[in-house]
């Protein structure tokens, strides 16, 4: 198992954290996935599959939190914005 540490956008609080946590620990090869809201951070401990984690980040700006460096345009942005509130509803 290796982790993984990457900083992404549009990560605002607690409802982000927990629709971030959602979605990445449905992939198999996830063991624990830690968010860092104040940061921006994301840790994801995952089996030694780097495709995976690919796959886990393009998942993660699907849904509105790209990598810190990808592309961060109005849509993604709106995106968050409704990703964060679903995660408040889980709350």
């Amino acid at each position: 198992m290796k982790t993984h540490t990457f900083f992404v956008e549009n990560l605002k609080c607690n409802g982000c954290a927990n629709t971030i946590r959602k979605e990445a620990s449905k992939f198999s090869s996830v063991n624990n996935v830690t968010v860092d809201s104040e940061q921006s951070l994301i840790s994801i401990e995952v089996d030694d599959t780097l495709d995976e984690l690919e796959q886990i980040k393009q998942k993660l700006a699907k849904i509105g939190y790209p990598e810190i460096g990808a592309e961060n345009n109005l849509a993604t942005t709106a995106k968050s914005y409704v990703s964060c509130a679903v995660g408040r509803m889980g709350v």
